[in-house]
């Protein structure tokens, strides 16, 4: 199925055994994401908030339904095929900035240009335009230790960027941060994504910062209602 989307999910599932019982966590979820879009998806703590961004992210199997991504079905793809649909359609932003700590700020944000074939100096370049767009210009060559925790995730929205994704999964990106900064680097990271014409998933609980997005879903129960 290919109806434009960036990503299209088609009754979705997820479940899993426990305690002999077996609990679904997601239950035939469907969703569009556009081009350009960015969407909230609204959720309480354990409504499957997370697993659904695992689906879309493709970081684990055990899902029932379709996705497709970018055109391409990703249900049946294998490991491999998963691994380039990752790498050239999406970014990440998680709660906790998980950059590598005996890297500068501007190193956390060359090293995945790299990966994808781009030389240092090409890379280096767009790390310090972005870093640059979201106020850590004067923080390049500060490793993660010496950041505060909002300019760390800063520089973990700087990294999802860097090559220019199709898509960018968050699964609450500010949620480990006071609500003023919060708020800033939430702003940052919104006109950020749509200056450069990404879409974005962005999963939360926070009513007040889903209200800035373009559209909200609301995950309870296993399903979008």
């Amino acid at each position: 199925m290919n109806n434009g989307a960036v990503i299209s999910l088609r009754n979705l599932s997820r479940s899993f055994e426990q305690g002999g019982e077996t609990i679904e966590v997601l239950r035939g979820v469907d969703l569009d994401v556009m081009p350009g879009e960015i969407v909230a998806l609204l959720g309480q703590s354990g409504s499957g908030k997370s697993t659904l961004l695992q689906a879309v992210g493709l970081l684990e199997g055990g899902f029932g339904g379709s996705i497709t991504m970018a055109g391409t079905d990703a249900s049946t793809a294998d490991a491999a095929e998963r691994t380039t649909l990752r790498r050239d359609n999406l970014g990440f932003v998680y709660q906790f900035h998980h950059l590598l700590p005996d890297f500068t700020a501007i190193e956390n944000v060359i090293i995945p240009q790299m990966l994808v074939g781009k030389t240092r100096a090409e890379a280096a370049v767009r790390a310090e335009e972005l870093l640059g767009a979201l106020g850590l210009g004067h923080r390049l060559t500060h490793r993660p230790s010496q950041l505060s925790g909002g300019e760390q995730q800063r520089v973990a929205v700087a990294r999802a960027l860097a090559n220019s994704p199709k898509l960018v999964l968050a699964d609450e990106p500010t949620g480990n941060l006071d609500e003023k900064t919060s708020d800033r680097v939430f702003d940052e990271f919104i006109a950020l994504v749509r200056t450069q014409g990404s879409a974005a998933l962005v999963a939360t609980h926070n009513e007040r910062l889903a209200s800035r997005m373009d559209r909200v879903v609301r995950l309870a129960e296993g399903k979008l209602v």
